[in-house]
């Protein structure tokens, strides 16, 4: 077993997130001045809470596993609705979008199968917080 300071630094969802975040970085500074500072800012804000959400769930505990996931989940579904509406508003290209959602689809199956993976080797109770 690797020491408890690889286990998430290994993870591959991390791996691809940070990724994503470097992508979505290098698009910031070209993005309108009044979008990048609100919406651009939102948006970037979101995938460095996603990142550290999931850098956490990588060394918590099994019960806390679950809900540090399931909040990296909600935050990621946020994250996917601001993009899509930077997209409809213009601020990012077809071609940044689709970079970036290529990536964000296979972070969200990812996340998905993680979650799913978690709920079935957690007793009932620790899901619903009891």
């Amino acid at each position: 077993m690797s020491p408890p300071q690889q286990v998430a630094i290994n993870l591959p969802i991390l791996q691809k997130t940070t990724t994503a975040y470097k992508l979505w970085h290098s698009f910031l500074p070209h993005i309108p001045r009044l979008s990048r500072y609100t919406l651009g800012a939102k948006i970037d804000t979101l995938f460095a809470e996603i990142v550290e959400l999931i850098l956490q769930a990588g060394y918590s505990s099994r019960d806390r596993k679950i809900e540090t996931v399931n909040r990296a989940s909600i935050k990621f579904d946020a994250l996917k609705f601001f993009l899509q509406v930077a997209w409809e508003m213009k601020v990012l290209d077809n071609k940044k979008y689709a970079q970036l959602s290529m990536l964000l689809a296979e972070i969200g199956r990812m996340l998905g199968g993680w979650l799913k993976d978690l709920k079935k080797e957690t007793p009932p109770n620790l899901i619903r917080g009891e």
